[in-house]
Formats: C-alpha cells, sequence, structure tokens
C-alpha cells in the first residue's frame, strides 16, 4: 500500500489558523460508513447522532506550555521545546539551534526563575536536559511557557486555554486531542442527559504525531510511541456498552489508540498503563471502537490512514473533496468529523 494513495489537494487558506470563537459552533460532517452518505452539520448536533447507552471515549490529557525561549550564558537565543519527562527533573527537549547546545551548555529561562544544563544528546539529535527551579515546575511553565502549536499554525494564540480540551486534567502532551476541543462543558452536561455514558483515557500526545511519513510504503512506516493509562473505573463503563450492545464512541484518534491498544479479541479492555506504538491503516479490524469523532487530517499522515481503516479509503478522500469544496476548516483548529 503507497502512502501517495493517501493524498488529496488542499488549498492552504483552509488550514485553520486560530479556534472559533464557540467551541461547538464549528462545522460537523456526519459520514455513514455502511450507507456511504454524507450530511453536513454544526458540530452541537453531535447529540442528534448519540444515544442512550452509548460510551463517548475522550481523552483528559493536558497540553504543557513547553515552548521555552531563553538565553545560554554567553546572551545567545535558544529554543526548548519539552517532549517527555525522563525522570525527576530531566527531560528529553528538542533544542534549537542544536548545533550550539552542547552536553554541559547552561540556559536561563524568564530571567532566571528556570535554568537548565544539557546532560546527554539523545538518539535522534534530541537532549536529555536538568530543569533548576523554586517551585512548583508546571507552575512556572504556566508562567514563561509558550503552547507548543503544530508547524501549520503561523498565528499566536491569545487565549491558552483554547488548545485544550475543557476537560483536560493530566499533565503531559506535547500536542492537544483535538478532536475534543469542540466540546463544551454545556454540550457535556446535554450529552450526559440523554443517557449517553463517559470515559476517560489518558493519552499523551508526542510531537511525533506531526512527523511526515518518510516511506513510500505504508507497511514500512515505524510508528511514533505514546504514553497511555487507562482505570478501571472507566474500563468498566466501555465494557458494560461493550456487554449490552451499545456503541463504543471515540473523541479522536487518540483516544481510539489506547481502546484498540487494550482491547482483547472481543473488544472488552481493562485497567492499564504502558506505551504504545500501534498504527492503524486500511486492513485493520476494529476491536473495540464502533464510531469516532476526529477532525480532518493531514494529506499522507497516518491518522488519515487511521479514518481511512476505519470507513474505506475512497470514501475517507471522496469526503475530504467535498469538505474542500466546502471550504470546511481543516487540522487542530478546524471543523469535525463524525464516522458512524
Amino acid at each position: 500500500m503507497k502512502v501517495s494513495d493517501f493524498n488529496y489537494n488542499l488549498p492552504e487558506e483552509l488550514i485553520a489558523q486560530v479556534p472559533i470563537k464557540k467551541r461547538d459552533e464549528s462545522r460537523l460532517m456526519v459520514l455513514d460508513k455502511k450507507s456511504k452518505t454524507i450530511e453536513h452539520k454544526h458540530f452541537y448536533d453531535i447529540l442528534d447522532y448519540l444515544e442512550p447507552g452509548d460510551c463517548l471515549v475522550r481523552n483528559n490529557t493536558k497540553v504543557i506550555p513547553a515552548r521555552l525561549y531563553g538565553k545560554k550564558e554567553t546572551g545567545a537565543n535558544v529554543e526548548f521545546l519539552i517532549l517527555n519527562n525522563i525522570e525527576g527533573d530531566v527531560w528529553e527537549s528538542i533544542v534549537r539551534p542544536g548545533n550550539k547546545l552542547h552536553v554541559g551548555t547552561k540556559v536561563i529561562f524568564g530571567d532566571g526563575i528556570l535554568t537548565a544544563e544539557v546532560l546527554d544528546i539523545m538518539p535522534g539529535g534530541t537532549r536529555k536536559v536538568k530543569f533548576y527551579y523554586d517551585g512548583i515546575f508546571n507552575e512556572i511553565l504556566d508562567q514563561i511557557g509558550l503552547m507548543p502549536l503544530p508547524p501549520y499554525i503561523h498565528e499566536s494564540l491569545k487565549e491558552k486555554e483554547r488548545y485544550q480540551t475543557v476537560y483536560a486534567k493530566y499533565d503531559g502532551s506535547a500536542a492537544a486531542p483535538t478532536a475534543g476541543l469542540h466540546f463544551t462543558d454545556e454540550l457535556l452536561e446535554k450529552v450526559r442527559a440523554k443517557g449517553v455514558e463517559i470515559a476517560n483515557v489518558t493519552l499523551h500526545v508526542g510531537i511525533g504525531t506531526f512527523r511526515p511519513v518518510k516511506e513510500d510504503e505504508v507497511e514500512k512506516h515505524d510508528m511514533h510511541s505514546e504514553h497511555f493509562y487507562i482505570k478501571q473505573d472507566d474500563a468498566d463503563k466501555i465494557n458494560k456498552a461493550k456487554r449490552e450492545g451499545k456503541r463504543v464512541i471515540s473523541v479522536g484518534t487518540t483516544s481510539c489508540r489506547v481502546l484498540e491498544s487494550v482491547a482483547d479479541e472481543n473488544g472488552f479492555v481493562r485497567e492499564i498503563e504502558g506505551d504504545t506504538k500501534i498504527f492503524i491503516y486500511p486492513g485493520y479490524k476494529f476491536k473495540c471502537l464502533d464510531a469516532l469523532i476526529t477532525n480532518f487530517h493531514l494529506p499522507q499522515s497516518t491518522l488519515l490512514m487511521l479514518v481511512s481503516a476505519l470507513a474505506d479509503r475512497e470514501f475517507i478522500l471522496s469526503a475530504y473533496e467535498e469538505a474542500v469544496r466546502e471550504k470546511y476548516r481543516f487540522f487542530s483548529f478546524g471543523d469535525a468529523m463524525f464516522i458512524k
């Protein structure tokens, strides 16, 4: 299977640069994977497609403001993007300019409220960095860090919380689980009132989610790893829906990756913490997931391959062509799709 089979033409002006004013007023394209029909709605209409007993599974990870601008002791400007916590105050970070940040280099951020030392060079050129500070690390990041917006967003973000879901809880992501950005607290209350169960999983989204597929053949791609966990109470809610023949609906591809990494052959899940490199592309048989809320994804991306596994590649690509014609907004701050 060729990576080029997942290409489509996207005018640059359709890449959303800023979030819509009201989260749930984004547009919603509804795809029926059986009848191959398409409807055009708004996100708040998602209520019409949910049924009592369905289980909506969302990713409650929280994006850390992980982009830091600082200075070396020499006064030279540097940029850090914090990726993964290795242990304690030691983190894996992308650093720029990489050729100037050798082992032993010390960096000052925010007039000295945070300092760092490069401990080691890791595979792929990232750095093992130790941070020094007084107080609470995440509070310092909130004070001086910037949200690590995807590379296709060129506008600055005026309100940090717009790159968080309203239910974000556990710090650890380098990117938002963007399908969840459309939900408001009010809409979630209406979902609950309809008799829909809401379960949480946590998957900390890595920066690898934006890395392009460099292989020509899909099967040769080495998928990035992401850390996740699911708690027993949430596993019970998901399993109840499966037992009763109700749908498990994933909010986003990240929640989907957790479910499909954990599920047994009958679609049941369990409490577990681990890392997943699951790569879902056409030919994959879903075990737990029945329907998916998602955004519109980059051409030739692993996420476009995932939705093509759920709803047939030709149907997905024709829907994307229609979305371009109808001037939907694409990617992280863009519109949504519901595949049922």
